[in-house]
């Protein structure tokens, strides 16, 4: 194996290594705040009800912690995807296909998605998980502002007053910024001008048949 094919193959194990690292740290972050938002609730049941306005406060940290997970998920499968057909092509042969089955099974690299849920077609069991995660949050969010009501509403005027604004203004920021990064495509679109500059051509469906384009960008530079 040549010097430049072994430095492929161990960044594409780093990419690899990172990618099984972020799938945990999702479900850990998941795990958490679930178990969090049901301990408010229970301690909001018992009579504590401002706990109940913590509610909003640790879905919303969760909400963007996943998503934060999911961004290097992506960031890993991209440079992924780019180390397996360039290793295929110095190869010769399709020996690498991860890439094909996490576009496959997963979701799709590249396609207009929130966050891992594609907006067109290519739904999967992974973006149903992230429908569900989503939506029980969003409903932990909104029970946990109603149930809290009357606490917020017997607090001073400055104090309920703060809460709303800094609850919902954050919550605007994160939705607009997200929309920007995933649904706009922001960030999907950054890695992908940096990796077609280096390995030589866009990654889509052809990507896989057998030619050395992207072989000799690489070695001229």
């Amino acid at each position: 194996m040549d010097d430049r094919t072994q430095i492929a193959a161990m960044q594409l194990s780093r990419m690899r290594g990172m990618t099984a690292m972020y799938h945990r740290r999702f479900f850990l972050d998941v795990n958490i705040t679930t178990v969090l938002i049901l301990a408010l609730f229970v301690v909001g049941w018992f009579g504590a009800e401002p706990a109940f306005l913590l509610v909003p406060v640790v879905a919303l940290i969760g909400a963007v912690q996943t998503a934060f997970d999911s961004s290097y998920l992506s960031f890993a499968r991209w440079y992924a995807a780019y180390l397996e057909r360039y290793l295929n092509q110095r190869l010769g042969e399709r020996i690498h296909v991860a890439a094909e089955l996490e576009n496959a099974y997963l979701f799709e690299l590249g396609s207009r998605k929130i966050v891992t849920i594609p907006v067109a077609g290519g739904f999967t069991w992974f973006s149903f998980v992230t429908i569900f995660y989503t939506v029980i949050g969003a409903f932990a969010y909104v029970f946990g502002l109603v149930l809290g009501w009357n606490a917020l509403t017997s607090a001073p005027v400055g104090v309920t007053a703060l809460y709303l604004a800094g609850i919902f203004g954050v919550t605007l920021a994160a939705v607009l910024v997200g929309a920007w990064w995933f649904v706009g495509g922001e960030g999907e679109r950054r890695l992908q001008s940096i990796l077609e500059t280096r390995f030589g051509d866009r990654l889509d469906a052809s990507d896989e048949a057998d030619s050395t384009e992207s072989i000799a960008t690489l070695e001229e530079d």
